[in-house]
């Protein structure tokens, strides 16, 4: 009984820290202040900040950089990681246990690492300065995590089954449509949902790749030059309780159309 009771207490200490900062900011969102208390009473005032404020065109501007940016370079992570899974998976063994692990150093090393080594990369090959850069070091950086999301699921398929819709007269292309991306097809959601939350989060490639000239911010860096200045504004409380409820509305959508996906499929057996 003490066991139970230790158990379940522990389990909510660790939530409580997880999401009590979460939660003051939401809470705090409604004061319009940034000194974390309701002299102005609750208001809606930080919210409408957002659109009325005198660095709103600057905010928006990095608003639209984050969501072009993030959008591009997960897309293109995710079809570059899931071929790559599949090419990875085609491997024997032990090149595939060396594969694997080569594709794990860009997550298991350092960002700040993958930073300068991408600047000194982009410098050496003369890469312009702006978009394209951002987008091919957020490519770079988001596309191992796809492949490792992409791969349990084809590690955990029957090999069998592509070889047998080749055999059964399908083509290469239409076996992998077919066979292969129904199974793959929870891994590279998942993998295309997380490396877009990467690339929005992002600070430490991006500040350091996207050129002093070219004057592209993106939310993470723009928030880091406004804080600097005169501390966090009050309307960057509402931007990040809006992007918190867009999340947990996603990940809520996408969880519920699981769970009844998996009854369905317990009903029908």
């Amino acid at each position: 009984m003490v066991k139970k009771v230790l158990a379940k207490a522990y389990i909510f200490l660790i939530l409580a820290l997880l999401y009590a900062p979460i939660v003051l900011i939401v809470v705090y969102s409604f004061s319009n202040s940034s000194t974390f208390s309701f002299s102005q009473g609750f208001n809606f005032d930080a919210y409408r900040s957002i659109f009325t404020s005198s660095k709103t065109p600057e905010l928006l501007s990095a608003i639209k950089n984050t969501l072009i940016i993030a959008a591009v370079s997960a897309g293109a992570s995710t079809l570059l990681g899931s071929i790559a899974a599949i090419g990875i998976f085609s491997l024997k063994k032990r090149s595939r246990s060396l594969v694997e692990g080569i594709n794990q150093i860009p997550m298991i090393n350092s960002e700040i690492v993958m930073a300068v080594s991408l600047m000194i990369f982009f410098v050496t090959l003369d890469f312009p300065e702006g978009y394209l850069r951002l987008i091919l070091a957020h490519i770079a950086f988001c596309t191992p995590y796809v492949v490792l999301s992409v791969m349990p699921k084809l590690t955990t398929m029957d090999p069998n089954i592509y070889e047998a819709a080749l055999d059964l007269g399908a083509s290469p292309s239409k076996a992998m449509v077919k066979v292969l991306f129904p199974i793959m097809a929870p891994g590279v959601i998942s993998g295309l949902l997380l490396s877009f939350t990467l690339s929005m989060d992002d600070f430490i490639i991006t500040q350091i790749n996207k050129g002093a000239a070219t004057g592209i911010n993106t939310l993470s860096t723009y928030i880091y030059a406004d804080a600097r200045l005169k501390g966090l504004s009050p309307f960057w409380f509402a931007i990040f309780t809006i992007i918190f409820v867009l999340v947990f509305v996603i990940l809520l959508i996408v969880n519920v159309n699981a769970s009844k996906r998996r009854v369905k499929k317990h009903e029908n057996f």
